[in-house]
């Protein structure tokens, strides 16, 4: 009787091992780094009904967590088997720049939000709702690609605020799959919290951060940058 038998080579279960360290301790960077909003979702189930406490931790958590993990990413290349303290080097150094990017980003998603849960019974939310929609949803998949700009250690500044919705219009197509990605993630992570966390943010993260960096890197005239400086 012959048994089939799996043959990889050395090289390769290194490769493999180090993409599974990479995903682990970006989830466990995740994880850790944005316990306090994770507890405070397990205790209310309707974060709508406290806006000032959820809006605090949305403000503050997210965004430097998901700088350090996109350079994370960006430091660890081929089969080597970066160390957890890549990541908390890069969040500690990230963290002041990421949150003032991630701030405005956050703000709009939130009074966009608002403006769709208050106005949509109105007669003036016809009118509002729509676009407050299209804001929050820009917003939203401009956030990502402002941080991978940050985590790729550029500089803030004003235009990067209006380079990362250019970035995202001009190519749609990345930005839905982000989208999708992103809710696809939630959602398991919503009905199985250890499993989507042990196993999703990793590899989506990954995905995103990829498409992040395409989104910023077009050719010739069609770069953001070069798009923005005759804009100026």
């Amino acid at each position: 009787m012959n048994r089939t038998r799996l043959n990889v080579a050395h090289g390769s279960w290194e490769l493999i091992w180090a993409h599974v360290h990479r995903v682990l301790v970006v989830n466990l960077g995740i994880a850790v780094t944005n316990l306090p909003l994770l507890l405070a979702l397990q205790v209310s189930h309707q974060p709508w009904r406290h806006p000032v406490v959820f809006g605090l931790l949305l403000l503050v958590l997210p965004g430097p967590s998901l700088a350090a993990a996109f350079a994370y990413l960006g430091a660890t290349t081929g089969d080597e088997q970066a160390p957890v303290r890549l990541f908390v080097r890069a969040y500690r150094q990230l963290f002041r720049r990421a949150l003032l990017v991630s701030a405005p980003f956050v703000l709009l998603m939130i009074a966009a939000v608002a403006d769709v849960v208050t106005l949509r019974t109105t007669g003036l939310g016809t009118a509002v709702v729509p676009m407050a929609a299209v804001a929050a949803l820009v917003a939203a998949l401009a956030w990502p690609v402002a941080l991978a700009h940050v985590a790729a250690g550029e500089t803030v500044e004003r235009r990067l605020f209006l380079l990362a919705p250019y970035a995202v219009v001009r190519h749609a197509g990345l930005a839905l799959m982000n989208l999708v990605l992103g809710i696809v993630a939630l959602v398991l992570v919503n009905q199985m919290p250890l499993l989507g966390l042990a196993v999703l943010p990793g590899c989506v993260l990954f995905v995103v951060w990829r498409n992040c960096r395409v989104m910023v890197a077009l050719p010739g005239r069609h770069r953001p940058e070069a798009v923005l400086a005759t804009l100026s």
